[in-house]
């Protein structure tokens, strides 16, 4: 029997057919390479490995991944699922991905599709989203109350906008906690962004300043957007006098982000 081990955030998908509704949400084709983080006890590896061509399970826990290795090593010699034995935060995967893969900058041809620990969610999407080798679509099992957030039209906060900058989020679909082994204390969702690409970015340096903006206009909640601005040192164009920060849409965001003083 497999215990999950709450310093790795772990909690395992109990049920093939939410696994199942997953892999197909993610709208994999046999070619795609598909790159897992955490795979666990490969509940949503073996749906994966359905649909898609290759693919790539990063696994931190030695345990799990030793088993991985015994239960799928069909898939292994057969050279359709890679296993790799790290921590995703410490991995180089735009290195690995380059030298194996042979995904070169600026194209999109590679897919993340994960069950990943709660606490790792924003760090997750910073690491994909700004990375040079983009993937082309992101499938995430996250808290729902941050999917939620994520989409959110009416109030924006630093992760929605972040993620909205590079690609589209959608909620797909929700699952119960007593779906999980050992059940969090909050229910999940699936969450997909799409289509994700520097469109909104001329340059480099616009890409940066808009991170900037965004942290120095949520720095003080309590203060109005407009001052907070002005007082880190940036243009605050037309924006209302009274306006907060989660009150702003992308798009002011994104002018904001192009002005010079």
């Amino acid at each position: 029997m497999t215990f999950a081990k709450k310093s790795l955030g772990q909690n395992f998908l109990m049920h093939a057919r939410i696994a199942e509704r997953i892999a197909m949400v993610a709208e994999l084709a046999s070619s795609d390479v598909v790159l897992e983080i955490g795979p666990g006890t490969g509940m949503l590896t073996r749906e994966l490995l359905k649909l898609a061509g290759k693919v790539i399970a990063i696994e931190a826990d030695y345990e799990l991944f030793d088993k991985l290795q015994t239960d799928f090593a069909n898939e292994i010699a057969e050279k359709r699922l890679e296993l790799i034995h790290g921590d995703i935060r410490n991995w180089d995967f735009e290195m690995y991905l380059n030298s194996r893969y042979s995904i070169k900058e600026g194209t999109c041809d590679y897919q993340v599709v994960a069950n990943i620990p709660y606490y790792l969610t924003g760090e997750i999407f910073r690491m994909f989203l700004a990375s040079n080798n983009q993937p082309s679509s992101m499938t995430l099992l996250v808290q729902k109350e941050v999917a939620e957030r994520i989409v959110a039209r009416e109030k924006e906060s630093i992760l929605s906008l972040s993620v909205k900058a590079y690609g589209t989020p959608k909620r797909e679909f929700n699952i119960p906690r007593g779906a999980f082994n050992p059940a969090p204390n909050v229910d999940s969702a699936v969450l997909t962004v799409r289509d994700i690409s520097r469109k909104n970015f001329s340059t480099k340096k616009e890409e940066e300043l808009f991170f900037e903006l965004i942290h120095a206009g949520f720095a003080h909640k309590r203060k109005f957007v407009r001052k907070n601005l002005l007082e880190a040192g940036f243009n605050a164009g037309d924006i209302p006098e009274k306006a907060r920060a989660e009150d702003l849409v992308l798009s002011d965001w994104l002018s904001l982000s192009k002005l010079r003083d």
